[in-house]
């Protein structure tokens, strides 16, 4: 059982990170936009670098 400790000190590390986060976040006025802005920006362009991974991979196995 000593396997599971540290896998249970992960996941309430991360359980307390996110009520942390969340407190933060939501308490001054302007945060809350300012983490949806952050989001955004960050889903933006990790679709963007995806899409051209994805057609740079897709390059590699198509003929010419």
């Amino acid at each position: 059982m000593d396997t599971f400790t540290p896998m249970n000190i992960i996941v309430d590390n991360l359980v307390e990170l996110t009520e942390l986060f969340s407190d933060v976040a939501m308490g001054a006025g302007l945060a809350p936009l300012l983490i949806l802005v952050g989001a955004l920006l960050v889903v933006f362009t990790m679709g963007v670098f995806g899409l051209l991974t994805l057609g740079a991979v897709g390059n590699l196995f198509t003929a010419s």
